[in-house]
């Protein structure tokens, strides 16, 4: 007779972890392999409504896959021109721009020390080193024929699964005999990362242009490339908006006055606040059914398991995971956790809780 072993619930709770460990480990050993696949298939599935559109009016599956190929080489042309540019551009400026942050620095110091603060002048250079900035963009420069070598991977990699896509839920249904529950979430899944990569990418084109104005009306220096910058950091939540604005004002501190850089400071504050407190949030709805909780422990650990593209892509692949978690009885109280919140249902009073 074969007995089925039963464990307590402090064993279950150790061979999950251990499970999950061995996961996030063979995870992070092919995050070189992983990070250009999930790039790739996200933008598939932002382009699939095209392609669909396009198959709805006649055209061929040949000529379709060729004009997404022809405008994701436009776009990722047109971008790398204009950031390696805009970079080499502000790499040729920095001797002037780092003599003017050196002296800036120690009026700084001389400033803290007047309020009391001891030994801030000696430690200003070392705490606002411009050679720090300098040797970022050289490390960027020297990097980028790596950076375009993985842009073409993820192109290649792009149009493979939009071949695929189609015979995706016959095999999907042949191999692991997929029921209609399983396409409904299959179906809910692709939708919600669908809707929320193009809203990202149309609220992030709408910061890009307005960050761009900002910098043109008080004429600061390669306004098109923090434009950029702000395009794809609105991808990353929380901290993305924060992070998108300290180049620019650092710049206009050295370029012009402090006033002009309180404006500059203010405008981010009102670009942000508009796009992604007010006007995202009417546009999305209600959402991913992601608590924001869970969003900023999500960009933490999907950066620290496949690096800036795990940022980006933090809050889709935390959507994917609630949806996955959610088709499990078992593993539906982790999706309630991650979820949004619940309202919390009123408890009868006892004197009125009459038996029926």
């Amino acid at each position: 007779m074969i007995s089925n072993p039963t464990f307590s619930a402090p064993a279950r709770a150790l061979l999950v972890a251990g499970a999950f460990a061995l996961v996030v480990t063979v995870l992070q050993s092919a995050a070189a392999i992983l990070v250009p696949l999930l790039l790739a298939v996200f933008i598939a599935i932002v382009v699939t409504p095209i392609l669909r559109w396009m198959y709805s009016r006649g055209v061929p599956k040949w000529g379709a896959l060729m004009v997404i190929t022809f405008i994701l080489l436009d776009v990722g042309s047109l971008l790398a021109l204009v950031t390696t540019g805009g970079v080499e551009g502000f790499r040729d400026s920095l001797p002037t721009y780092q003599e003017r942050f050196i002296t800036l620095s120690h009026q700084f110091g001389d400033w803290l020390e007047g309020v009391g603060v001891g030994g801030s002048r000696e430690a200003m250079p070392d705490l606002l080193d411009p050679n720090l900035l300098a040797h970022g963009v050289r490390l960027f420069l020297s990097n980028a024929s790596g950076i375009f070598a993985m842009g073409f991977l993820v192109l290649l990699a792009t149009l493979f699964i939009l071949l695929e896509a189609p015979t995706f839920p016959a095999k999907l249904r042949a191999a692991f005999h997929w029921t209609e529950a399983g396409d409904a979430r299959l179906k809910r899944l692709l939708d919600t990362i669908n809707r929320y990569m193009q809203i990202k990418t149309l609220t992030s084109l709408g910061t890009a242009l307005s960050v761009w104005l900002l910098l043109w009306f008080f004429g600061i220096d390669f306004a098109i490339l923090w434009a950029v910058l702000a395009f794809f950091l609105n991808f990353v939540p929380v901290l993305g908006n924060i992070l998108m604005m300290i180049p620019p004002v650092f710049l206009a501190l050295v370029q012009t006055d402090l006033q002009t850089t309180l404006f500059v400071a203010i405008g981010y504050l009102v670009i942000n606040i508009a796009i992604g407190n007010v006007l995202e949030p009417r546009i999305m709805g209600k959402g991913l059914g992601v608590s924001t909780l869970a969003i900023f422990i999500s960009l933490l650990f999907w950066g620290w398991l496949f690096g800036t593209v795990g940022m980006f892509l933090a809050v889709p692949l935390t959507a994917a995971a609630v949806i996955a978690l959610d088709a499990h009885p078992q593993t539906r109280p982790l999706a309630i956790l991650l979820g949004p919140a619940i309202a919390e249902q009123g408890t009868p009073d006892a004197g009125s809780a009459a038996p029926q």
